[in-house]
């Protein structure tokens, strides 16, 4: 016997649990199907800022405002820019304006996770293959690694930037950003590695050396997790054995070669392996037609880098407006479809368009210059709006 799903989201990240949450608001239950066995098999830390116009708006609709309030990392909108020798070049204190609270990634799926009826995501099922139901237009079968098929009347895909959903409305793939990324982190900075912790600050920072770069942040638990992004080309990570963890990290050290000791301690002193990340983005503007009984949300519809820090924002905007539609026609799926995805379309292609120019901003030879222009320029327009930054 093969179990129907009304409505299935195949992915468990923020974006997936937040339409299955803002579904069940509205008294509409789905199943979420998530390869990753159970809440805990994987780290899902980093920190993110969660923004007024998309990601606030988005926990509000789901109706979990006050339990967001409660994970809000203080001190977290704290930034400070540097360049490789740790001047510091522009430092800024968190005034708890609170208009990009900072939280934990895995604190924010864990509220989410635990806002939603026992049984709803479906843990340790991997999706293999989806295809469409020849004897039921809309309908579609899921194949599960365990030999299990299951069918939905709407598929929502949420399973991020290798989906195994967007090949059913759209052929496109990710791109190469050019950029590539080494990720490190230091846990319990302040007692461990106070140097690191003491040039960087308590919140988010950057420090420049022309196309080389640190983005990182302060965690709530006290560590610190930094990205070093270079632009390289695609298969510079396959010249890197990162499995030998003392040999990587040498290697990226001799390309940090005059930077400040505090700087390089975030590669030397990091407690685990190294981790390499290939930066991909979905070409600015991706949409497809529309296809009967599928839609996609988050990096599975508009992948992008990210430099303008819209991602995890805009996939759980996309989770609140496509369940809300959804709700509004109860017996019209494909109006519903219609209604989310003439709205998505344009507000990604803003975001990814902003992102992909953020990247050449950040990652080009004259870097930090024109980070902290930017910054002078937002300055400058709040103090002729006589308003707060």
């Amino acid at each position: 016997m093969i179990d129907h799903y009304p409505i299935a989201i195949v992915g468990g990240g923020l974006g997936g649990l937040t339409a299955a949450r803002v579904l069940h608001c509205h008294g509409i239950e789905s199943a979420v199907f998530e390869l990753e066995p159970d809440r805990h098999s994987r780290v899902q830390g980093g920190m993110l800022d969660i923004h007024e116009d998309n990601g606030q708006q988005a926990i509000r609709v789901a109706d979990l405002w006050d339990e967001f309030a409660a994970i809000i990392h203080p001190g977290g909108e704290a930034m400070r820019i540097l360049d490789h020798t740790g001047e510091v070049l522009r430092d800024e204190p968190d005034e708890d304006q609170r208009s990009r609270p900072e939280v934990n990634r895995g604190d924010l799926l864990d509220l989410l996770i635990d806002s939603l009826p026992a049984g709803t995501i479906r843990w340790g099922h991997r999706v293999t293959s989806v295809q469409p139901d020849p004897t039921s237009p809309g309908r579609h079968a899921i194949d599960l690694d365990d030999g299990q098929t299951v069918t939905t009347d709407l598929l929502i895909g949420a399973d991020g930037a290798w989906s195994k959903i967007r090949p059913l409305v759209s052929d496109a793939w990710p791109i190469y950003s050019g950029v590539s990324f080494v990720e490190a982190r230091l846990p319990n900075a302040l007692a461990q590695h106070p140097v690191e912790a003491a040039a960087v600050g308590g919140g988010m920072w950057f420090a420049f050396r022309g196309a080389t770069g640190f983005i990182g942040h302060a965690e709530t638990d006290g560590s610190l997790h930094a990205y070093l992004g270079f632009r390289v080309p695609e298969d510079w990570i396959d010249t890197i054995d990162f499995t030998d963890e003392a040999a990587s990290k040498q290697t990226i050290l001799d390309l940090l070669d005059g930077w400040s000791e505090p700087l390089r301690g975030l590669i030397a002193n990091a407690d685990h392996p190294l981790t390499p990340r290939r930066i991909h983005a979905l070409p600015v503007g991706h949409r497809w037609e529309r296809t009967p009984g599928v839609t996609l949300l988050g990096d599975a519809a508009h992948l992008m880098s990210p430099f303008a820090g819209e991602g995890a924002n805009l996939a759980m905007y996309d989770a609140a407006q496509l369940a809300l539609a959804i709700a509004r026609h109860t017996d019209d799926v494909e109006a519903a479809l219609c209604e989310y995805e003439s709205d998505l379309f344009p507000r990604a292609e803003v975001a990814a368009r902003e992102s992909a120019e953020s990247l050449q901003m950040l990652y080009r030879d004259t870097s930090p210059q024109p980070l902290l222009q930017m910054f002078s320029e937002i300055d400058e327009l709040a103090a002729n709006e006589g308003s707060p930054r």
